[in-house]
C-alpha cells in the first residue's frame, strides 16, 4: 500500500494549492520543501534592519482575491488579512504629474482627460464581469463558460500592448499607464498577447485593488499551510529532492517546479517526445531586486505616488518600449522600467513606528550579473528628488541569488516561463491536459502550466483536479 495518496514537491503557492485541493477531497498528502521556510516566491523576512519586514518576491497580490480557488478557502480563519492601498497604482511623469489607477473605473477615467470615454469602453465592461471572466482566464485552454465575453476579451487581449494603447488612447498618461501594467509580461511590448497582461491586471486592480498581505506575504503562505494541516496534511522542510525515486510511495506525484527541474527529477520516466518539449521550454528575462529600510516615506513629486501602493517608474510609453526591448535582447537599459511597492504606507506592521520599507525590481537579461542598484535609484530620484537621503539600509539580489532562494526562479525569472501565444496556451508542452506528464501518476503543478505566473494558486488547483480524476 502507498504511504500517501499524493506527494507534492515544492511548497510555493501552487504546491500548497494543489495539496489543499487534494486534502479537502480526502487524500493523504505530503508536501516536501527544500528550504527551511515554505512559500517559494511568497515569503517575507527582515532583509535590511531588525523590525523591517520585506517581501522576498511577490508583494501586491490582486489575483489572490480574484482567484476562484484561493477566494474559496477560509484563510481568514487562519490569520490572513489584506491591507488595501488608497490608490492601487501611480505612474509618475517627468512634468510632476502622474497617471492614476483607482479602484473605481469612473474615477480613473475622469483623470485621463480626452481618453476618459475610451478607457471606460476598453476596461469597464470587463470589470463589471470580472468574476465571470476569472474561471476562463485562469484556466487551461478549453471551451469557455462565457464564450461571447471571452471572444470579446480575446479580440483586445491578443493585440500587442503598444497597438492596443495607440488604438484606444491619445494621451501619454493613458498610454503609459496601460503599457506599464502590460510590462509585467516581461516581453517586448510590441509582441502579440502583451495587451492581455495589461487588461487582466488592470481589471483585477479595479475589481479587488492591488492589496498587500498584512504582516508580509509570508502570512498568506502560513495561512494556507495551517489550513492544509487542519485537513490532515503534512509538510516536511529542508528536504531537497534529487530524484522522484527517493520519494515515499504514493499514487500521484505533483511537481511544483519548472520544466528544467522536471527533467532533472524525472527525465528517465518521460517519453522522448515529452523530454524534447521540456528541453525547448523558454524562460523570461530575470529581475534585479532591491529592498530598502527608510527613515521617511519616499518624497515623490507627484502627489498621487504618495498615496499609491504600487508605483511604475519609466516615463512615457516609448521609454517603456525601449527598456523592455533592450532587456529582451540581452542588454541592460540605462533607464530601466522599475516596478516599486510601498507596503508600509498601508500596513504599519512592516516597519518600526515612523519608518518605512520599500520594494522594487527591474527586468534584466536572464542570468544577468550586472549590478542595477545605481540605475534603479536614479530612476527613483528622477521622480522623487532627495530619496537617497531617506535610506537607512538597502538589500540587493542578483538573478543568481533569486535562484538560490527559489529554485523555480531560473536565471532570476519569476513568472514560470515566457507567456507568448505559444507558451501561454501550450505550457509546458502541447497536451490537452497540460498538467499530466507523459509518465503515469506524475504531474506538473507550477506556474510553468496554465494560467502561468501570479499568486492565484490556479495552476496547483487544476493539476490537483487532474490527479484526482486519474485516481
Amino acid at each position: 500500500m502507498p504511504e500517501y495518496d499524493a506527494v507534492v514537491v515544492g511548497a510555493g503557492p501552487n504546491g500548497l494549492s494543489a495539496a489543499i485541493e487534494l486534502a479537502r477531497n480526502g487524500c493523504s498528502v505530503l508536501v516536501i520543501e527544500a528550504n527551511p521556510t515554505i512559500g517559494g516566491g511568497l515569503r517575507s523576512a527582515e532583509l535590511t534592519l531588525p523590525g523591517f519586514v520585506h517581501d522576498i518576491c511577490s508583494t501586491a497580490v490582486p489575483l489572490a482575491l480574484g482567484s476562484p480557488f484561493l477566494s474559496s478557502l477560509p484563510l481568514d480563519q487562519f490569520g490572513l488579512e489584506f491591507a488595501s492601498p488608497e490608490l492601487p497604482l501611480a505612474h509618475p511623469m517627468d512634468d510632476g504629474s502622474a497617471a492614476e489607477m483607482h479602484v473605481s473605473v469612473e474615477r480613473t477615467a475622469n483623470g485621463l482627460g480626452v481618453d476618459s470615454e475610451s478607457y471606460r469602453a476598453a476596461v469597464g465592461p470587463y470589470v463589471d464581469r470580472a468574476d465571470d471572466l476569472a474561471p476562463d482566464l485562469l484556466a487551461p485552454l478549453g471551451f469557455p463558460r462565457h464564450p461571447i465575453l471571452m471572444a470579446r476579451f480575446g479580440l483586445s487581449a491578443f493585440q500587442p500592448a503598444t497597438l492596443f494603447a495607440r488604438r484606444n488612447f491619445r494621451t501619454e498618461h493613458a498610454r503609459a499607464l496601460f503599457t506599464g501594467i502590460a510590462a509585467h509580461s516581461f516581453m517586448k511590448l510590441n509582441r502579440p498577447i502583451t495587451a492581455a497582461i495589461g487588461l487582466m491586471l488592470g481589471i483585477y486592480g479595479h475589481r479587488h485593488n492591488w492589496p498587500f498581505v498584512r504582516g508580509g506575504s509570508q502570512k498568506l503562505t502560513d495561512a494556507m499551510a495551517e489550513y492544509f494541516r487542519s485537513l490532515g496534511g503534512e509538510i516536511a522542510t529542508e528536504w531537497r529532492v534529487r530524484s522522484v525515486d527517493e520519494l515515499p510511495s504514493s499514487r500521484a506525484v505533483l511537481l511544483n517546479v519548472t520544466p528544467k527541474q522536471v527533467l532533472n527529477l524525472a527525465g528517465d520516466r518521460l517519453s522522448s517526445w515529452y523530454r524534447r518539449r521540456l528541453e525547448r521550454f523558454r524562460y523570461n528575462p530575470g529581475v534585479f531586486k532591491m529592498d530598502w529600510a527608510l527613515s521617511d516615506p519616499v518624497p515623490w513629486i507627484a502627489e498621487a505616488a504618495r498615496r499609491a501602493g504600487t508605483v511604475h517608474l519609466g516615463g512615457t510609453m516609448q521609454e517603456l518600449v525601449i527598456s523592455e526591448d533592450l532587456t529582451n535582447r540581452g542588454l541592460h537599459p540605462e533607464k530601466p522600467f522599475v516596478l516599486l511597492a510601498q507596503p508600509s504606507l498601508f500596513d504599519r506592521t512592516r516597519a518600526p513606528e515612523g519608518k518605512h520599507t520599500l520594494w522594487a525590481y527591474c527586468h534584466v537579461p536572464n542570468g544577468s550579473m550586472v549590478d542595477m542598484s545605481e540605475r534603479i535609484e536614479q530612476q527613483i530620484d528622477r521622480f522623487a528628488p532627495g530619496f537617497r537621503e531617506t535610506i537607512l539600509a538597502r538589500h540587493t539580489r542578483f538573478t543568481a541569488d533569486l535562484e538560490v532562494e527559489n529554485a523555480n526562479s531560473i536565471g532570476g525569472e519569476i513568472n514560470g516561463g515566457v507567456q507568448d501565444i505559444w507558451q501561454h496556451f501550450m505550457r509546458p508542452a502541447p497536451k490537452w491536459n497540460p498538467y499530466r506528464t507523459s509518465a503515469d501518476g506524475l504531474y506538473i503543478c507550477s506556474a510553468s502550466t496554465p494560467p502561468g505566473g501570479g499568486i492565484h494558486g490556479m495552476s496547483g488547483y487544476h493539476a490537483a483536479r487532474a490527479a484526482l480524476a486519474d485516481m
